[in-house]
């Protein structure tokens, strides 16, 4: 089994605007061997009760990988905008048997 390529938008802090608010650049990071499954209903409604947001898919990361994959960043895959929506699951690598030890859920990324 084996997972895509998947482009991870890392954000830094670039300067403040005129009401203090941080001003933001983003850096596209690519990153191999990504699960990508969608999520099943019960979780779309588990999901939406909790956070009010409609998780689509469910993203497998590979042990060993280092990005921040905090809620509220963007990815992309299957040629669309994604956003993170919750924080990272992370599991024991040594306890799990395959090649993900960690995952996070997204909803469609719609810009505004």
């Amino acid at each position: 089994m084996k997972g895509i390529t998947i482009t991870l938008y890392d954000r830094t802090q670039t300067d403040v605007d005129e009401l203090n608010n941080p001003i933001y650049s983003e850096t596209a990071v690519s990153v191999d061997n990504v699960l990508v499954a969608p999520v099943n209903s019960t979780e779309v409604l588990d999901t939406y009760n909790l956070t009010g947001r409609k998780a689509v898919y469910q993203l497998g990361i590979p042990k060993g990988d280092t990005h921040d994959w905090t809620a509220g960043k963007k990815v992309s895959f299957f040629g669309e905008d994604w956003r993170i929506i919750e924080l990272p699951e992370e599991g024991i690598e040594k306890l799990i048997p395959l090649s993900w030890n960690k995952k996070v859920k997204v909803e469609r990324y719609e810009q505004g």
